[in-house]
């Protein structure tokens, strides 16, 4: 006989740990209602305080997983691979790879979320795209990937809807930075979609949530133990957040950046090219695909998948090729110089992110309206030379002069200048097998 919930939690709140079935019965109850609110949020604060250990996780992870819709790819005869970013300013990386590893030969059903805080999110960086459907449902989703091998899209209402329900609560008390909670949101969600890889792009620096690299080794070792044991092959990257990624900040700018690359690799910020290369490479070879990602970028192959999945969606046909005119601009665009020649030293990451949603281009709160147009381009890395009058710190897209005064004295707060150039960092710090 299941025992009551609130002896559940009174086992979990005194650092007891729990079968793998009464997780399953949480999981559900979260997912159905079953639990009160309250309960919800008491779970959530017991595990903060006490965390789940090794049998646990991944039993409440799949439980998860299993309170709604789990996909089936069964008839589709390719691998079906994912990435996963843990999100930074100016992470355009799933435009890019999503196409790449279909023109390589993968099945991908990219499940995104949408930018909350300082970082950007993929399906607001889409909606910046006429007509693009972000939230396809089942069917739509099933009949693109099988046509052109991807689709980029939000979670449906019966993809693990415990995850939505708890993130909600973990939001609202206080509990959303510990790790088992972390792990099983995305894990759960991914083990949904019905992948047979993952490839897991954990970010660290001043503009990344885990800001220490040993906290993100820490969150990307749990969510590769935690999947495989689930079932699902995973790989983690730890990847470099102290600066921007590529050469923009903002939804309707890294949309216009990730087409350029797709169309001319050749002249892509060589950072941004670099971790989207490693992150491909590493799940072709999850899925046991031999294929190269660069030939697929050069010869157009990943843009021809690109273009399609924005077509199939919704989009304009002709986005490959008229993207600057279905792209909004801002009314307002303005150089920002350093009051000095010299080179760029550091970036502060979270703050140049903060100065996008200043501008609108990102979310305080779940409820506000993003301005898809506004943001920063050609944003000057560290290593890069600036001067007064020659090359920016970069350049404020703005919806009115009032934004862009706030925005240049935020970059300009912001963007380090010095005498030398700091050592160069690798993009990618480690791989965890």
């Amino acid at each position: 006989m299941a025992r009551p919930t609130k002896e559940l939690l009174r086992d979990k709140r005194d650092g007891k740990a729990l079968t793998p079935e009464e997780l399953r019965a949480i999981a559900a109850g979260i997912g159905d209602g079953g639990l009160s609110d309250a309960q919800v949020a008491a779970f959530a604060m017991a595990v903060f305080f006490r965390g789940l250990d090794t049998t646990e996780l991944p039993a409440f992870t799949l439980g998860m997983r299993d309170s709604g819709t789990v996909l089936n790819w069964s008839d589709i005869d390719r691998p079906v691979l994912d990435k996963h970013s843990t999100g930074g300013v100016g992470d355009k990386v799933s435009l890019i790879l999503a196409p790449l590893v279909a023109a390589c030969g993968g099945v991908v059903p990219m499940i995104s979320g949408r930018g909350l805080g300082h970082t950007g999110g993929t399906l607001d960086k889409l909606e910046t795209i006429p007509g693009y459907d972000a939230t396809p449902d089942a069917a739509l989703m099933g009949k693109v990937v099988r046509e052109v091998g991807c689709v980029i899209g939000g979670q449906t209402d019966d993809l693990a809807p415990a995850d939505r329900k708890l993130y909600a609560i973990r939001d609202a008390t206080g509990s959303v930075e510990a790790i088992p909670l972390i792990v099983s949101s995305i894990l759960s969600k991914k083990l949904a979609a019905g992948l047979g890889g993952l490839v897991m792009d954990v970010k660290h620096g001043n503009g990344a949530f885990m800001s220490e690299l040993d906290d993100a080794r820490a969150l990307a070792r749990a969510l590769v133990d935690v999947a495989v044991a689930a079932g699902l092959p995973t790989v983690a990257l730890l990847t470099d957040m102290d600066r921007v990624l590529g050469t923009t900040a903002g939804n309707a700018l890294e949309v216009r950046e990730s087409i350029e690359l797709l169309r001319d690799p050749s002249s892509a910020d060589p950072r941004l090219l670099a971790v989207t290369l490693a992150l491909t490479r590493a799940l072709l070879e999850l899925g046991g695909i031999d294929a190269d990602p660069e030939a697929a970028l050069a010869s157009g192959a990943a843009a021809e998948r690109f273009g399609a999945m924005v077509a199939a969606l919704g989009g304009p046909s002709d986005m490959m090729d008229n993207y600057e005119q279905r792209l909004d601009r801002a009314p307002v665009i303005r150089e920002v110089f350093a009051d000095r020649d010299g080179v760029v030293v550091a970036h502060d990451t979270r703050a140049l992110g903060i100065a996008v949603m200043n501008l609108g281009g990102g979310r305080a709160v779940e409820s506000d309206v993003i301005d898809p147009a506004v943001g920063l381009d050609a944003v000057a890395g560290p290593g890069a030379g600036v001067a007064r009058g020659g090359r920016p710190l970069a350049v404020v897209h703005a919806r009115d002069e009032a934004g862009a005064d706030a925005a240049e004295a935020a970059v300009r707060a912001a963007i380090v200048v010095g005498e030398t150039a700091p050592p160069d960092v690798p993009v990618v710090a480690e791989v965890l097998r």
